[in-house]
């Protein structure tokens, strides 16, 4: 009996660790809801140079933290469900082969994209593949957005120009970023200060 238990609630919590923050508008309710978070955010910031609230908007705007978050599937006469449009997966939507240019070009080899610390790295990479690329501030998330969601060649190329809904959407990327700087400034100390603490255990 006690056997069965242990077993139900492994799945239990197994499950739940893929489920998105109950409260996605605030960073500091995301990283005290998911504990381990803030580390890797912290972590990809270290090593790419990408401010964390930046990262966090790409993230939110992709797939609004949703592990194994896919594009809709197209419709067959209306009804039918047909292929998805594209290869996008995980938290940061990223493509199959982008995600495996990352992986060599990162050395993470092991990285899956329902992960979230592996995606945030990614994301990171990416903002530091756009500043090498293309020239983007890694803390200048309309830019970033633009170059993220049309690939450096592309923005290089400018597709983005006429493209409006493209261009409101990395505003609102740019609004949430401003709106994470502000509540991380009044939570990031006790945050640290919880990291250290528990990572004496």
């Amino acid at each position: 009996m006690i056997r069965k238990l242990l077993i139900i609630s492994a799945i239990i919590v197994s499950g739940c660790t893929t489920l998105p923050p109950s409260d996605v508008s605030d960073i500091c309710a995301i990283f005290t809801e998911k504990d381990d978070w803030y580390g890797a955010a912290d972590d990809a910031r270290d090593r790419w140079g990408s401010p964390i609230p930046v990262m966090m908007a790409i993230m939110y705007q992709e797939s609004r933290f949703q592990a194994k978050a896919k594009p809709p599937r197209k419709k067959i006469l209306w009804v039918i469900p047909g292929p998805r449009p594209s290869s996008s997966y995980g938290y940061t939507q990223a493509l199959t082969e982008t995600w495996a240019v990352y992986k060599r070009n990162a050395g993470n080899y092991g990285a899956d994209r329902d992960d979230f610390g592996d995606s945030i790295d990614f994301i990171g990479w990416y903002n530091h593949q756009s500043y090498k690329k293309s020239g983007i501030k890694k803390d200048d998330p309309y830019h970033l957005y633009l170059a993220y969601h049309e690939g450096h060649g592309g923005f290089n190329r400018r597709s983005y120009k006429n493209k409006q809904w493209l261009k409101a959407v990395s505003k609102k990327v740019s609004r949430q970023s401003a709106g994470y700087t502000r509540q991380l400034n009044t939570c990031e100390e006790k945050l640290k200060d919880d990291g250290w603490f528990f990572g004496l255990f």
